[in-house]
């Protein structure tokens, strides 16, 4: 848990999740404790910071009533968490850790290195960590007063510390506006200002240096009557005499605005400078190539004395070699000279740069690859000092040459870039999640999050985030200033689509239809396009990866240019047959060795696969969903199958249906449901997945008399998949243990020789429910963990899931409840994020039947009567049979004999309608149990004999690690003492 008091107090949970902190002197007694910094504060000293001169009537007793309040605050929010406010003689502390303290680590390994990249970086990452002011919400408060002064002290040192670092690195003109600012709040701080005397003088500014000595001067003898140090005097005769290492030469320009979310990337490109004297960076048009380029350029400008120099290219319109030249040379400030040796401009220019250490940075070469590549080789061939930084939607393709793809900005860094830019906003609770959605849709990119953060004023982010998909026209407006490419979206897209040839236009709109990227194969077969074209528009910045995506602002431009060329429906066609085609291939081959293999490629398309069925005509979404239908099942995509079947009129897409309705629990009558589905279309295998669908939903007995018949039309057609998947599907219900095993055993085999993973796991998964019936648990325990490591193999999350809790479920009989436990939690958190409900009821009821094993009642109640009324209303009787024969011992065990033979009667009631005679045998023991507490011993006996005979009439006798409760009831019948377990 991370506590922050560098701005307004805030608690954290170890995920990040905000933590609410009640009532207002619950928080203060936080915001003191936190103040203390980890010292202990007595309770005398509390409750005074907290009721002053008004104490309530009894001091102690309601500073204990907060530190309870704030214990539970902690607690609720994650378990354990309580611990950390420590009580003792001395009174109380919290042990936590805070932001505070990660400030201190961070500046500290800052001030240690010699790095003086790593210690800028150090120190931003270290200032980032402020909101505001230190314990913003209690500046008041005179608990706080020490602490908060201690934290402004060390806040600035750390500033003080960056600016160093930072004039180090050459980056004095950005220092200068924020150092002026700082000098007028602080006044009278000197290595504040030396730094910005230094600041001052490397951008040219040398009277404004000399004024700022001035000024400290003033403040110091007014205020203290002292004069400046020694060695800011020695600054200010420096600045006079001119004496200063001279500022590098350039002409790079000061940016307007701060660089957001790039420090990485400034890094990432100082290192390839070092590695290599020829580094381009490409990417997309408005990913912010340019704004980098700048950024890496000024912080390196201490290693180029000889200048750092900024050539601007979009502005030649695809010029020659002679005009790029030309261009070059003015900015570097070379010219003809009619008086001296006839020399041509390009040798002048490589005479300007031999034998000096200059950088060159050449921005926006995309439409002038070949004259600029032409030339930046000649000069780095004849200039061995120089490096040249170009930046491009296409490589240079130059001997040497460093590529870096500049990434689009990613989660909090494009949150941040666009509440910047915003006028007039404030990210807040309400808001954040409204701007993602305005950052995700526009991938990222900061042109576009600029030009979307000046309609902020007008509309709020929310309608805002409503209007994007029609970006072209909500964005066609920018800032002055910019170049033309730059002040709309869809200036900033021409600019690229300008650059392509017909057939490469062609290409890119076609790949409009494609949802999520798509393959080389899928690329060539709809859009008619070839290997070459694809790799160009890579090579060109406007389709990304191996796999071909569209930025979405991209393929929303395209889009709009596919329907322009009329060519919308022709290619939308295509697109549905080419994946339709494609789910009946995987079909094919989801029941077999490739499986895994074309699980992956279906998830890959999986927004195509949907983007074909928003499509598909009537006739090929049949072959579309009947084709997905298995593959929805095995990802556990119950909702996604049920919202296509019922999009299509087709009896075997009814028969999925109602097999997916039963599975999410929305169909009331399951068996009316499969009667109409069959009538329709009652193929095996139809009949086997609609047995499969109602096991564990009503009476077991009808799952079971389904898949039989499906097992005998299986064998009869020499289906060896289906009699493996029916062999593994049956219930033990009234059967007899050995015949089980020997069944699925023969599934286990058989999906062993057809290569099926997923058959695999099921198989085993039976197998091990059989071993722990029988009470051998290490081969249930061995089974289960095989079945586990297909099921994380596959990817089939669901699975995991349940074989986790299946686990959990033998560690518990084992004894071994802290692993139990361990094992039904990651089942239960694995099944609320793939939002499956039966898994995670399946995981709580473990954590209950621990927690009853352990004594710990509240805890086992709590868990098992959460579920109860689901159980009920979705397993019926089978599923509530369990729970209601837990809640009985628990009362039981409580001594409340009256309302555990309720129970138990309930739960007998349940487990004779599901038709399951060890369920049935479980309550005969708990009732047992019941009459026994009650001093009915005769009635008690008779009925543990009765669930005796009922465990055995399906070979299955109690095994001894489940006899705790049985065990408790017969000492109890004898007067003898057993462990309640």
């Amino acid at each position: 848990m991370r506590f922050g008091v560098l701005g307004p107090l805030e608690v954290r949970t170890s995920d990040g999740q905000l933590v609410r902190v009640p009532e207002a002197k619950v928080r203060a007694l936080l915001a003191d404790l936190l103040a203390a910094d980890g010292r202990s504060v007595s309770a005398d000293r509390l409750t005074e910071d907290l009721w002053g001169d008004v104490q309530p009537r009894n001091p102690a007793s309601a500073l204990q009533t907060r530190v309870w309040h704030l214990r539970r605050a902690l607690d609720g929010a994650e378990p354990g968490a309580r611990e950390l406010v420590v009580s003792g003689p001395a009174g109380y502390r919290l042990s936590a850790r805070t932001d505070a303290e990660e400030f201190r680590d961070l500046t500290g390994r800052a001030r240690s290195t010699k790095d003086v990249r790593n210690r800028k970086a150090l120190l931003i990452d270290a200032l980032a960590l402020w909101r505001g002011a230190a314990f913003a919400d209690f500046a008041d408060e005179e608990f706080t007063r020490a602490a908060i002064t201690r934290l402004d002290e060390e806040r600035l040192v750390a500033m003080e510390d960056l600016a160093e670092a930072r004039l180090e690195l050459g980056e004095h003109a950005q220092l200068v506006a924020e150092l002026s600012a700082l000098t007028a709040q602080h006044p009278l701080r000197e290595r504040l200002r030396a730094a910005h005397i230094t600041a001052l003088y490397h951008s040219g500014r040398q009277s404004e240096a000399l004024a700022s000595y001035e000024d400290l001067r003033t403040h110091l003898r007014d205020q203290l009557g002292i004069d400046p140090g020694p060695a800011l005097a020695e600054l200010h005769r420096a600045v006079l005499n001119q004496d200063i290492k001279a500022a590098p030469k350039g002409n790079l320009p000061t940016p307007l605005t701060d660089l957001i979310g790039r420090e990485t990337a400034v890094r990432r490109v100082r290192e390839l400078l070092d590695r290599s004297r020829l580094v381009t960076l490409t990417g997309p048009g408005g990913v912010g190539k340019t704004r980098l380029a700048i950024a890496a350029a000024s912080s390196m400008a201490d290693q180029f004395p000889d200048g750092v120099w900024l050539v601007e290219l979009s502005g030649l319109d695809r010029g020659s070699h002679a005009e790029v030249t030309d261009l070059v040379s003015t900015v570097v400030g070379v010219r003809d000279d009619p008086t001296a040796e006839p020399l041509a401009l390009a040798d002048r220019l490589v005479g300007a740069f031999r034998g000096k250490r200059s950088l060159l940075v050449l921005d926006n070469c995309e439409h002038l690859v070949e004259p600029v590549a032409e030339l930046a080789e000649r000069l780095l061939t004849k200039a061995p000092e120089l490096h040249v930084l170009a930046t491009s939607q296409e490589a240079l393709t130059v001997t040497g040459e460093l590529l870096w793809p500049v990434p689009p900005l990613e989660g909090a860094d494009a949150v941040q870039l666009f509440a910047a830019r915003a006028a007039e906003f404030t990210l807040t609770e309400g808001n954040v999640e409204a701007v993602a959605e305005i950052c995700r849709r526009l991938d990222g990119l900061p042109l576009a999050l600029e030009l979307a953060a000046t309609r902020v004023r007008a509309l709020g982010v929310h309608e805002l985030a409503s209007r994007l998909d029609d970006r072209f026209r909500l964005l066609a407006k920018g800032k002055r200033g910019g170049p033309k490419r730059q002040q709309t979206l869809r200036a900033m897209i021409d600019w690229s689509w300008e650059l392509l040839s017909d057939a490469e236009r062609a290409t890119l709109r076609r790949l409009a239809v494609f949802s999520d990227g798509c393959t080389l194969a899928a690329a060539e077969e709809i859009c008619g396009s070839t290997v070459d074209l694809v790799a160009r528009l890579v090579d060109r910045s406007l389709v990304t990866g191996q796999r071909f995506r569209l930025l979405e602002s991209v393929g929303a431009y395209a889009l709009d240019r596919l329907t322009e060329a009329g060519e919308v429906d022709e290619t939308r066609r295509k697109h549905c047959e080419y994946y339709t085609k494609l789910a009946e291939r995987a079909e094919r081959h989801l029941r077999g060795r490739d499986q895994k293999l074309w699980l992956e490629r279906l998830d890959a398309e999986a927004a195509n696969l949907r983007a074909a069925l928003d499509h598909a005509d009537h006739d090929t979404a049949v072959r579309l969903v009947n084709a997905l239908a298995w593959y929805w099942f095995l990802r556990g995509r119950h909702g996604e199958a049920r919202r296509a079947l019922a999009r299509v009129r087709d009896a075997e897409a009814a028969t999925w249906q109602a097999g997916f309705a039963i599975l999410a629990h929305e169909e009331p009558d399951p068996q009316r449901r499969v009667r109409e589905a069959l009538r329709n279309y009652g193929s095996p295998r139809a009949v086997w997945f609609l047995g499969l669908a109602q096991n564990g939903v009503g009476d077991l007995r009808d799952s079971d008399d389904m898949i039989a018949k499906a097992l005998a039309a299986f064998r009869e057609n020499g289906d060896r998949w289906g009699e493996a998947a029916a062999l593994s599907t049956q219930t033990a219900t009234g059967r007899d243990l050995a015949e089980s095993t020997k069944d699925a055993e023969r599934s286990a085999e058989l999906f062993a020789e057809l290569g099926d993973d997923w058959g695999r796991l099921r198989a085993a998964q039976k197998l091990a429910q059989l071993a722990e019936v029988a009470g051998d648990y290490a081969r249930a325990e061995r089974l289960l963990a095989e079945a586990l490591a297909l099921a994380e193999d596959l990817q089939l999350w669901t699975e995991v899931s349940y074989l986790l809790s299946r686990r959990g479920r033998i560690a518990l009989l084992s004894g071994d409840h802290a692993t139990a436990a361990e094992l039904h939690e990651r089942a239960r958190r694995i099944a609320v994020d793939q939002s499956h409900q039966r898994n995670e009821q399946f995981a709580e009821i473990g954590l209950g039947l621990g927690a009853r094993r352990q004594g710990r009642l509240d805890d086992a109640e709590r868990h098992l009567r959460a579920w109860l009324d689901w159980c009920r209303r979705i397993d019926g009787e089978a599923g509530a049979a369990l729970i209601l024969a837990e809640l009985g011992f628990a009362a039981e065990q409580r001594g409340a004999a009256e309302t555990a033979l309720e129970l138990h009667e309930q739960g007998l009631s349940a487990a004779t309608a599901a038709g399951d005679p060890r369920a049935v045998a479980l309550a005969l023991e708990g009732l047992a149990g019941a009459h026994a507490l009650a001093g009915r011993t005769e009635r008690a006996a008779r009925l543990l004999q009765e669930a005796e005979r009922k465990r055995e009439s399906v070979g299955a006798p109690l095994p001894p690690a489940e006899r705790g409760d049985v065990d408790r009831v017969r000492a109890r019948l004898t007067g003898r003492s057993a462990d309640g377990g």
